[in-house]
């Protein structure tokens, strides 16, 4: 926890620079009251992790790129989620159903939103920021079949045995030709959910919306009507994000 907390002091000195070319180790030293072999050895890992980065040349000391690419992540998942938040409290409200928002982040999906609806008092619970891998699930499984094939075959080999891959892939095809994915008790006994792929203006896969449900109370009717409310909810949100449909 020391550690931590000195390479935070570190990051937060060298933010606060007003001169770009960084700081030697010796002014780092004097200003954070800390031993050159402990700096040196804290500066080592931060550059290994791209926290910090060291000028061959002069020697100083700069934050590393790393947390421009956090700060972006965190603004773009902001900007993203604020866009369509709107859409999703609709679709909550109209299917008084839970309403999630995925969105890929390599070998999972993160639930990023979720809209519960206060008339259902029948919820089903997934916690923001929970990591799931991605051929687990409604929202994942319709994220997948939306990638680009290369793409999801290198996902599929890195979570699945490879025999496994032929007949998944099949599965895939089918969400990809209805454009919407079903799964029922896959997670959670009892539970049921589908979802659909959000698209952005440069044909890239961003996200997906789902919908949770308790699996006793649905009728195929009911079921139907919440697939043909969540398809046009997906298109609207994809249209926002600038997907121009038949590109």
């Amino acid at each position: 926890m020391q550690t931590i907390d000195r390479a935070m002091l570190i990051a937060n000195l060298l933010a606060t620079q007003t001169t770009d070319t960084g700081l030697s180790i010796s002014e780092l030293s004097e200003k954070l009251h800390l031993p050159l072999s402990t700096l040196h050895r804290i500066l080592k890992a931060m550059i290994k992790q791209r926290m910090v980065e060291q000028d061959p040349k002069t020697k100083l000391y700069r934050l590393g790129t790393i947390w421009l690419e956090y700060g972006l992540q965190v603004y773009d998942s902001m900007d993203y989620v604020n866009t369509i938040r709107v859409e999703l409290d609709q679709l909550s409200r109209e299917v008084e159903e839970s309403v999630y928002l995925s969105k890929p982040a390599e070998m999972d999906a993160i639930i990023i939103e979720r809209i519960d609806n206060e008339k259902n008092q029948i919820r089903i619970y997934d916690q923001l920021g929970i990591r799931i891998p991605l051929h687990i699930g409604a929202a994942n499984k319709v994220m997948l079949a939306a990638f680009p094939k290369d793409k999801t075959r290198a996902i599929l080999k890195r979570l699945i045995q490879e025999q496994e891959i032929p007949e998944f892939e099949m599965k895939l095809k089918e969400i990809r030709k209805q454009g919407y994915a079903e799964s029922h008790g896959e997670r959670t006994e009892g539970t049921s959910s589908i979802a659909v792929s959000i698209v952005n203006g440069f044909g890239e896969v961003v996200g997906a919306v789902s919908i949770g449900f308790a699996s006793f109370h649905m009728t195929e009717e009911r079921l139907a009507s919440l697939r043909e409310r969540l398809l046009e909810t997906g298109a609207r949100i994809s249209k926002k994000l600038g997907h121009r449909s038949g590109y």
